[in-house]
């Protein structure tokens, strides 16, 4: 007799839709169509016995809300699906996320390599932190694998990189970089904030941990702080799980009830935004004072095989550099009606930064310079809005910028 399959077994067998929509779910006793907010910090046992077996994770159950809390546990559940990972730990930030996946697994001694294009707080952690406690970092151009094979040390254990990359859309070969990394025993962690799980799943292409900044496409609408890390069940047995027990990066339960509940929209969403993102970065590459255009759906994209490998999807993000530099720049931004100044991204609202003022003011101007940052660059994240209303906006902008 075949054995009843498990929840978790069925819900594999979903598609990504359905998964987002009923992925994970656990039902009190009061049986809730929408998942329930467990906000408590701590819960009781039934005898001094089962609180002893929980402690040495004899009994299943919850403990403390900074270890596990059911409406987390749900949300881990569903993003584990989505991403096809074994496991995943949701924290309070996208870099609670990147600094318990790099500072859990590296020790004093080791050596990591990360792709020099990445988000401010990324560089920071690699290039500033992880030196003071005894870990070399060298950083280099990403979108050559050979950069990556020359950089390669006796003891380099973990690569690291974004795919695209914050702000210039730069991007890495993953599957390249993977079987580099096999080959001499290291791990690879990519941040794919930037594509989401929608556009581009790292596992299948060789990575070994996959880390997101929630806050950004999986809440969505401008809401919440959150992270997460999708791996293996000996990457969280042998480095995460006592890291996260023990220094206390947990996601708020009000929070991930927020997430579990945008995660039923994230195919629709994605897939609008893409479709708004494709407009406008055609309309900006045909206009004059637009000195360059960086758009992942594009087929002038300086990698476009790499996008046609392992992307299914030109994303929301769009990078241009207006003639003029920072005034122009800073013309463009003002003169905007619809489209919002903010140095976030994902959002069902068009976003709007100037990445050398900001995200990526703190890194200097000669790694901005290294990096193609210019002064006129502007990262812009299209929303839900009509595509002609955007439009529209983005023309005055370009002619606010065109006025010396």
């Amino acid at each position: 007799m075949t054995a009843a399959k498990t929840d978790a077994e069925i819900a594999a067998e979903w598609a990504t839709e359905t998964q987002l929509v009923h992925g994970g779910t656990l039902r009190s006793q009061f049986g809730e169509t929408s998942e329930a907010i467990f906000l408590t910090q701590g819960f009781v046992y039934t005898c001094a016995e089962q609180a002893e077996a929980r402690f040495k994770n004899e009994d299943p159950g919850y403990q403390y809300s900074r270890f596990a809390n059911p409406t987390v546990s749900m949300l881990e559940e569903r993003l584990r699906l989505l991403e096809g990972a074994e496991v995943c730990r949701v924290m309070a930030t996208g870099m609670a996320a990147v600094n318990a996946a790099l500072m859990s697994y590296l020790k004093t001694g080791d050596h990591v390599v990360a792709a020099r294009a990445m988000f401010g707080s990324c560089r920071y952690i690699v290039e500033t932190l992880c030196p003071r406690f005894g870990i070399t970092p060298t950083l280099i151009d990403g979108r050559d694998i050979n950069e990556w094979r020359k950089a390669v040390r006796p003891n380099t254990k973990a690569f690291f990189f974004e795919t695209p990359a914050n702000p210039t859309l730069d991007l890495v070969d993953i599957a390249a970089v993977s079987k580099l990394a096999k080959e001499i025993g290291a791990l690879v962690m990519v941040d794919n904030v930037f594509a989401t799980p929608m556009l581009q799943r790292p596992l299948h292409h060789g990575a070994d941990v996959v880390i997101y900044s929630a806050t950004k496409h999986i809440d969505g609408q401008g809401r919440c702080l959150g992270g997460a890390v999708l791996c293996s069940e000996k990457f969280l047995t042998d480095h995460l799980q006592d890291y996260f027990r023990q220094t206390g990066p947990s996601l708020s339960p009000f929070n991930a009830w927020v997430m579990l509940k945008s995660l039923e929209t994230m195919p629709l969403r994605i897939a609008a935004q893409c479709a708004n993102a494709a407009k406008v970065a055609d309309y900006l590459a045909a206009q004059p004072g637009v000195d360059r255009v960086i758009y992942c759906g594009r087929k002038d994209h300086p990698q476009a095989d790499i996008v046609a490998k392992q992307m299914t999807g030109g994303g929301q993000m769009i990078a241009l550099e207006v003639a003029g530099g920072k005034d122009a720049a800073f013309r463009f931004q003002n003169a905007l009606r619809l489209i919002k100044i903010s140095n976030n991204l994902g959002d069902a609202k068009s976003l709007i930064t100037h990445p050398p003022t900001t995200t990526h003011y703190r890194i200097g101007p000669a790694a901005r310079a290294e990096l193609g940052i210019g002064d006129g660059m502007l990262r812009l994240s299209v929303g839900l809005e009509h595509a002609n209303d955007l439009i529209a906006d983005v023309e005055r902008g370009l002619a606010a910028a065109r006025m010396a």
